[in-house]
């Protein structure tokens, strides 16, 4: 199934006629086994755009069998061949990219060049695992003490469910898919009921690639807790890889611990963005009107306390508000737009509780901090100042287009405030003393550090927590390893 190249005359009716919207079990589109379905709304009008299989805790189990029946014949496979059908992927996406980045703007409200964006920061991933997959090390040496032999090789872990958030369904999706594929593991993939449709047309993109029958599964389900619990419990899978909250990973966590499941967990962040008085305040707000209006602020990496040093921080204040308005904001088929709307209705009460609270406690509310008044689920940019300690926002993600201004004048004290929560994700710092990046960068308790930019995430760099913010990472081999089981053997000659 291959779908066609939009001209300039988008009909979207036929982007969406086009799109898979069934189950994929062994290699088939197949309806749920009852014909339920759910709906997927444009979050700009919140408006219907169709409807999708909705599967049932059975249409799940069917589907890890279907994973389990190929794993040992997808396991033989060759790396190379592995690596032509990831290049394959790659291949076909690029030719129906604008297709498929329009069915991301329509499913999750974000403007064409950030879904065109999303979309290439996949092909990295698909790309950096075809090359990985015949990059899988073992070793052979003689054993000091016997003077035998010892062995050590890498197998693929086996069937693995993956579990995709709503906020990058393709490009989290990639960075999963990719490393399994390279290791020889079958897949059972959810999307988020909230945007499904583009990982549907991803799965379509494998098929043609030609995947063997039953090595990828999709199940899109309204019901997820119902549908995946079943299977982590049921003793055929081997690992799990999700990407979402950490409430919803615990759970996760806790329902795969009876299997002793592999499990490799991105979950929320709370990250701090650090500029120093030093820093090049240019490049500092160029990083963080890119790391903190990206997918209008729905990213885990994104700043969520912004600590500047009292010497800069008006002028830090003014270049930002003078940043903001530069955005308009609406449907992304308008002209001019830049920004888009918030997922959903749940997602917008969340952010203007978080603003709200922010508020009463004494922070200053220096624009925004209101909804737009029109259809969709629209969050006017928001800057916040001398945000107190106590406020909500230093304990949960905003996860909208806030920035929450808070002022320092010592280095420990910010990096203790920095740490000053469970979380571990990513943080930022900004300055141009080279001993003082290096001491920071150290004593900050996270898994990953912008020195200087406000973007961490890619192919060839490991991406992961530390405390809540997970276990495990995805990117570079490290990626690949999730997926691979070390054996040993010990040869006595």
């Amino acid at each position: 199934m291959s779908i066609a190249i939009p001209q300039d005359r988008v009909d979207a009716q036929a982007i969406l006629d086009a799109t898979p919207t069934g189950l994929l079990i062994g290699g088939q589109w197949v309806t749920a086994s009852d014909g339920k379905t759910f709906t997927v709304y444009d979050p700009s009008t919140e408006q219907s755009l169709i409807e999708v299989a909705d599967a049932s805790p059975g249409d799940g189990r069917r589907a890890l069998e279907a994973a389990v029946a190929a794993q040992k014949a997808f396991a033989a496979t060759t790396p190379q061949s592995r690596a032509d059908i990831l290049r394959g992927v790659a291949e076909n996406l690029r030719e129906r990219m604008e297709t498929i980045a329009r069915v991301l703007s329509m499913e999750a409200g974000k403007p064409l060049v950030e879904s065109r964006a999303e979309i290439n920061s996949g092909l990295d991933f698909i790309e950096h695992f075809a090359e990985e997959a015949v990059r899988t090390e073992g070793n052979y040496q003689v054993n000091p003490v016997s003077g035998g032999r010892m062995i050590v090789m890498k197998q693929p872990i086996g069937p693995s469910i993956l579990i995709t958030p709503w906020n990058f369904p393709f490009s989290q999706a990639a960075r999963k898919l990719a490393p399994a594929i390279a290791a020889g593991c079958t897949i059972v993939v959810k999307p988020a009921a909230e945007t499904p449709l583009v990982l549907l047309a991803f799965a379509q993109a494998f098929i043609d690639a030609g995947v063997p029958a039953g090595v990828l599964n999709v199940i899109t389900t309204s019901t997820s807790n119902a549908v995946i619990e079943p299977l982590l419990r049921s003793g055929l899978a081997r690992k799990l890889s999700f990407t979402g909250s950490t409430p919803v990973g615990v759970k996760l966590l806790e329902q795969s611990a009876e299997q002793v499941l592999s499990t490799s967990m991105e979950l929320g962040g709370n990250a701090p963005f650090i500029v120093f008085g030093d820093a090049d305040l240019q490049i500092a707000i160029d990083s963080l009107i890119t790391n903190k209006m990206w997918n209008t602020g729905q990213t885990c990496t994104s700043a969520n306390r912004i600590y500047v040093h009292s010497t800069v921080i008006d002028r830090f204040q003014q270049l930002l508000v003078e940043r903001l308005s530069n955005y308009v904001q609406g449907r992304w088929t308008e002209e001019g737009v830049n920004l888009g709307p918030l997922i959903n209705a749940k997602q917008i009460n969340a952010v203007s509780a978080i603003v709200d609270d922010a508020v009463a406690k004494g922070a200053s509310l220096i624009v925004g901090g209101e909804r737009l008044d029109r259809p969709g689920h629209f969050y006017r940019p928001t800057v916040l100042r001398d945000v107190p300690h106590d406020a909500l926002l230093n304990t949960e993600e905003i996860f909208g287009p806030v920035a929450a201004l808070i002022p320092f004048d010592d280095e420990d004290d910010v990096v203790a405030c920095a740490n000053d929560t469970e979380y571990g994700l990513v943080a930022y710092i900004f300055t141009e003393n080279l001993r003082r990046a290096i001491r920071v960068s150290e004593a900050l308790e996270t898994g990953n550090v912008g020195l200087n930019r406000g973007t961490v995430a890619y192919a060839a760099a490991p991406f992961g927590g530390v405390k809540k913010s997970g276990l495990g990472r995805e990117g570079a081999s490290d990626g690949l390893e999730e997926f691979l089981e070390t054996k040993f053997v010990a040869l006595q000659l």
